[in-house]
């Protein structure tokens, strides 16, 4: 399949399964493409939660838009990396248009896009997704009901053995020992249904939506759908990054040695190019900047010690320094998807508190939050800025470097805040600014 026209050329793509396997000719193109067009910085965009190839292509056609223009005298190459991924599809991006015209059905019914999404990212589980669909459109009373959802959303989700997925699933580790799967995964689906509920509530209640309603358990049975998804995608994206792109990257440093590259990624995008400096080959020093837009991955993924646990740290844990230059961070307060559900959906099993309240997501972000929410933490010599601040600064060379960018950030609704609110010109320039493009 032909690389759509983009705004922003020469561009490529570079499409990866779930276990990280690359499709090779459209690597091959890539490989030949960057010595044949004399590209010097090649910027690798990976995506977040996306349903379809539309959808991520227009999101990288967007942002590259204004890059050309920003940097006229570079050299530059796009690469869009697509992998299996989904949203949900009551989560539109802002400023791109919804792939259907059609409404979606109120929560926690399941729209068909959704249906058809999870048939896709999940192949060979239709029953599964049809069980799932038909509990959530009758919403049975019975707490029993609620087990059995929990249930099936696990079967949907698993990882079949032997395949390598199960081993990028952590964030921090304990002695060597990776975490637990979280508590929505292992524990009580009922009671996990019931938190998500409050959350969701609490989270309307604070966009200034009309009226008030009780919390319905099967709203949360919903969130616990999503969040049992996106669990899936972190597992994937991990996968997708150090086995995959890391790899490609490699191989990229051996076919064309001169050109410096630049890691960009969205949401779990983030977490796949961060294990991507995981997955290079001993010795390569082509990647020259990583930038991170509201990443759904643990605050403390780069951290060598927690806080909270000496014995612990974070499974990227030195990685940075696999940069030959800086680490940025973007994170945003308006983001309620990494503030609130992210932390609450991160919980390990065997952590029995329960948490509500107007002060939910910051009694579980210590602990268990995004670094998309608040930035890199527990990472001495962490330099933090503005966006406004980063964008006037030269940043530093090295190291990892938190950028507030909820000047820019903030739009969106329940349940997701702003999370994707990521396409504006300011963004792709501190890109620029990472990398030294000019």
């Amino acid at each position: 399949m032909a690389d759509p026209a983009m705004s922003a050329t020469p561009y490529w793509e570079l499409a990866f399964d779930a276990d990280g396997d690359p499709a090779g000719r459209r690597r091959d193109r890539l490989l030949a493409g960057v010595t044949e067009r004399k590209v010097r910085d090649l910027v690798v965009f990976a995506h977040g939660w996306n349903n379809d190839r539309s959808s991520a292509t227009r999101l990288y056609d967007r942002f590259f838009a204004p890059v050309p223009r920003l940097a006229p005298a570079a050299r530059i190459g796009y690469v869009g990396v697509l992998w299996p991924a989904m949203r949900f599809s009551d989560e539109p991006i802002p400023d791109l248009p919804r792939a259907v015209a059609a409404e979606t059905p109120p929560r926690p019914a399941l729209d068909k896009d959704t249906r058809h999404a999870l048939l896709e990212t999940f192949p060979g589980r239709a029953v599964l997704v049809d069980q799932i669909a038909r509990l959530l459109e009758q919403q049975p009373p019975e707490e029993a009901e609620l087990e059995e959802f929990g249930r099936r959303v696990r079967l949907l989700v698993e990882v079949v053995a032997p395949g390598p997925q199960s081993l990028f699933a952590a964030d921090t580790v304990a002695e060597g020992v990776p975490q637990s799967e979280p508590e929505m995964v292992a524990g009580s689906a009922a009671a996990a249904c019931e938190e998500f509920a409050r959350a969701l509530a609490e989270l309307e209640a604070s966009g200034a939506r009309r009226g008030f309603r009780l919390p319905n358990p099967w709203d949360g049975a919903h969130e616990l759908l999503r969040q049992a998804t996106y669990y899936a995608m972190k597992r994937r994206a991990g996968t997708v990054g150090e086995r995959g792109l890391g790899r490609v990257v490699g191989q990229l440093a051996k076919a064309a040695p001169g050109v410096r590259v630049h890691l960009v990624g969205h949401s779990f995008g983030a977490r796949l190019v961060s294990f991507a400096l995981r997955g290079l080959p001993e010795g390569v020093r082509t990647v020259k900047s990583v930038t991170l837009l509201q990443g759904a991955f643990s605050h403390y993924a780069f951290a060598a010690r927690l806080p909270h646990d000496a014995r612990a740290g974070g499974v990227l844990q030195g990685q940075q320094n696999r940069v030959d230059g800086p680490l940025v961070c973007c994170h945003s307060r308006h983001d309620s998807a990494l503030g609130t559900l992210y932390p609450l959906a991160s919980r390990m099993a065997g952590d029995s508190r329960s948490v509500s309240g107007p002060d939910i997501g910051r009694a579980l972000g210590a602990k268990w939050g995004a670094l998309g929410h608040g930035g890199i933490q527990a990472v001495p010599g962490t330099r933090a800025y503005t966006l406004a601040e980063a964008l006037r600064a030269e940043l530093p060379a090295s190291g990892c470097v938190n950028v507030d960018a909820a000047a820019v950030v903030r739009r969106g609704g329940p349940p997701a805040g702003a999370h994707s609110d990521i396409l504006h010109e300011e963004l792709a320039r501190l890109v620029l600014a990472a990398g030294r493009i000019r």
